[in-house]
């Protein structure tokens, strides 16, 4: 067993875990901190594949602006923390579900031909994707920085809204 299988399995057993622990845990606070840890493991995982910019890209956009955004998120919106119940008919469903799913992912990766490995992918992957993103793909890029901006704004216009200046106050003279 070499270390980079050992951090394999141990960042990959703490992103299943906080994956898990994120959908049955009852504090919205406590999901948000599981999240966090999902998100940093995966970003352990991409270091792992030589891809440090993604990982570096993943800790700051997900752990950090995601997670404050769901974060804010949860205080502006009114919530119920009743738990609904949940009969064996449903439980059954989802169970064979996600029994279909790990079917069709297991017959997918045994059936998968990765073909020759790459042997200079990790050679300078900062640029290669600069280049990329600027070259191929300025526009979609563009787009969805003008989509997060017209959302941000409309989150506002939210939050705003339920704060309304009361019009019935008078003044005395």
């Amino acid at each position: 067993m070499s270390g980079e299988y050992l951090a394999f399995i141990g960042l990959a057993i703490v992103a299943i875990g906080g994956g898990i622990l994120m959908l049955n845990v009852t504090k919205v606070v406590y999901m948000v901190v599981s999240l966090v840890f999902t998100f940093v493991s995966i970003a352990g995982l991409y270091v792992l594949l030589s891809a440090e910019f993604v990982a570096a890209v993943q800790i700051m956009i997900y752990s950090g602006a995601i997670t404050i955004i769901m974060l804010f998120g949860i205080m502006l919106t009114k919530h119920q923390d009743e738990q609904p119940t949940i009969g064996i008919g449903k439980r059954l469903l989802v169970f064979s579900g996600i029994a279909a799913f790990a079917v069709a992912v297991y017959i997918g990766i045994y059936q998968l031909d990765f073909g020759e490995q790459a042997n200079t992918l990790h050679e300078n992957n900062t640029e290669q994707i600069g280049i990329s993103l600027y070259t191929h793909y300025v526009i979609p890029f563009e787009l969805t920085s003008v989509l997060l901006l017209v959302a941000l704004i409309g989150a506002i216009i939210l939050a705003k809204k339920d704060e309304e200046p009361n019009e019935e106050v008078k003044e005395d003279e």
